[in-house]
C-alpha cells in the first residue's frame, strides 16, 4: 500500500467517525423528548375501585357519585390535552395538543345511551422542537394543511360503573372511530375516570400505528422509530 492510498484511507476513516458522531448528536437532539405528560387524575385517585377493594383492611368511602351527579352532557374544558407518543431507539418522545374540543354524554344507568365525540386542531401539535413539529405537519405525515383536524366518535362503552366512589377512579372501555388524514381506524380506549369538584376527569389510552393512517415510521442510520403510536387523552369535562 503506497503512502498516498494509506493517507486517503486514514482520512476517510476519520471522516466517518466525525460525521457519524455528529450525525448521532444531531439526531439525538432532534428526536429528544421535551414534553412531559400531565395527568388530570390526582394522585389521591390513583387506585381504581377494583384495586382498592382488593386490599384487605382498606376502608372504601361509601360516598359516591351516581346518576344524579353523573348523567347528562359534559363538555371538554380548559386544561384538557391530547398526547401522541412515539418510541425511538433512544427514548419515548411526546407530542401535546391543547386545542381539544368535544363532549361526552354520560348515562350510568344505560351505557347504550352514552355518546362521545371530540376533535383536535392538528396545527397545535407541539413537541417543544419547532423543526420537528414542522416536519410532522407536512404531507409525508399529518398533512395538516389538507386535514386540519383529527376526530374521534364513540360507538359503544363497556363496563361503566353505576356509582363512582369519591377519591377513587373507575375503569371502563370506550370504543369508537378515530379519523386522521381522512382515514378511519376502529380503536378501543382504556379509560380511567373520576368525579371530583363537579368535574369528570378522564384519562384514556389506545395504540395505533403509522401505517394505520398511511404513514411510514421515521428512521435513519442513526435512530429508528417504532411503528406504534400511543394516544393518550387527559380531559377535564364540565356540565
Amino acid at each position: 500500500m503506497n503512502k498516498k492510498t494509506k493517507t486517503w484511507m486514514i482520512s476517510g476513516a476519520a471522516a466517518i467517525v466525525i460525521l457519524g458522531g455528529g450525525g448521532y448528536y444531531f439526531a439525538n437532539s432532534y428526536l429528544g423528548n421535551n414534553v412531559e405528560i400531565e395527568q388530570v387524575l390526582p394522585v389521591s385517585t390513583a387506585a381504581s375501585t377494583t384495586e382498592a377493594g382488593s386490599h384487605s383492611g382498606t376502608s372504601v368511602s361509601n360516598v359516591a357519585a351516581g346518576a344524579e351527579q353523573l348523567n347528562g352532557d359534559w363538555n371538554i374544558s380548559e386544561g384538557s390535552k391530547v398526547y401522541f407518543s412515539v418510541t425511538t431507539s433512544q427514548e419515548t418522545v411526546n407530542f401535546a395538543d391543547e386545542q381539544v374540543s368535544g363532549n361526552l354524554t354520560l348515562n350510568v344507568d344505560d351505557a347504550s345511551q352514552m355518546k362521545a365525540n371530540g376533535q383536535i386542531e392538528m396545527s397545535d401539535i407541539d413537541s417543544g422542537n419547532s423543526q420537528r413539529d414542522g416536519h410532522v405537519k407536512e404531507a409525508d405525515y399529518f398533512d395538516v394543511s389538507t386535514y386540519p383536524q383529527a376526530t374521534f366518535t364513540a360507538t359503544s362503552f363497556e363496563g361503566v360503573p353505576t356509582e363512582w366512589p369519591a377519591g377513587q377512579t373507575v375503569d371502563f372501555k370506550m370504543n369508537g372511530t378515530l379519523t386522521v388524514k381522512g382515514m378511519e381506524k376502529e380503536v378501543t380506549f382504556d379509560v380511567k375516570a373520576a368525579y371530583e369538584n363537579d368535574q369528570v376527569l378522564l384519562s384514556a389510552t389506545t395504540m395505533v400505528t403509522f401505517e394505520d393512517f398511511g404513514m411510514e415510521n421515521p428512521h435513519s442510520v442513526v435512530l429508528s422509530t417504532e411503528n406504534d403510536i400511543q394516544i393518550q387523552l387527559e380531559l377535564k369535562l364540565s356540565k
